[in-house]
């Protein structure tokens, strides 16, 4: 499949490791505030006071939850994944009492559990030299089978096609699109927050109608 070509963005975010290291930089963020919001944006579609299990898909250096343990949530219990060993290895040198799967899960869906919420920050935003439809074919692809391993629901970020100007190197998804891919392929339960103030916006997918109530 076309869109399976995403080793370029896999690619993408190694160099800007090996460029910047353990930082917002080294995940492709522009700036720590923003960085911080979206995990803000990303941790609300958990219900609060219910212990629950939180897979940080493609986790990078584990800075969300270095941001769930400075806020103080007790009741989430983290696990992070990540398709590069590279940044694993960083991980777990940071945090060896977590628990952190190295996985492709488009190859192994069958080495990942399931887990109550599932959070995709930073995934689907950069494209890189993949064309539109390629984005499009990988990111539905991984929304499908990401979605089979949420118990609750999951939240990921895409680039808004409401901009002065789009940058080639980003996905941008237009709406419709997505509710129309969402409502067919996935569920019919979901909340798009462009509420935050950055040019993307973040999308929660639900199991069950009636879940996100904030």
């Amino acid at each position: 499949m076309s869109g399976r070509n995403y080793q370029k963005i896999i690619n993408h975010y190694e160099d800007c490791l090996r460029k910047f290291g353990d930082n917002h930089k080294g995940v492709d963020w522009p700036n720590q505030e923003d960085a911080l919001l979206r995990y803000k944006v990303m941790l609300d579609i958990v219900m609060p006071g219910i212990r629950c299990s939180l897979l940080d898909f493609g986790c990078g250096t584990a800075h969300l939850y270095d941001y769930i343990v400075k806020c103080g949530f007790k009741d989430i219990e983290y696990t992070g994944l990540d398709i590069s060993n590279n940044f694993i290895q960083v991980c777990m040198s940071k945090h060896k009492q977590i628990n952190f799967i190295n996985c492709d899960i488009l190859k192994s869906p069958e080495k990942i559990g399931k887990f109550d919420y599932i959070i995709m920050n930073g995934i689907f935003t950069v494209k890189r030299e993949l064309l539109f439809n390629e984005m499009v074919e990988y990111f539905e692809d991984l929304v499908k089978v990401v979605f089979t391993k949420a118990n609750i629901g999951i939240a990921f970020n895409v680039m808004t096609k409401h901009v002065d100007w789009e940058r080639e190197d980003l996905f941008h998804l237009p709406f419709d699109l997505l509710a129309a891919f969402l409502k067919q392929e996935v569920s019919r339960n979901f909340v798009i927050r462009n509420d935050y103030g950055l040019f993307e916006y973040t999308v929660y997918v639900f199991k069950e109608p009636n879940i996100w109530h904030r």
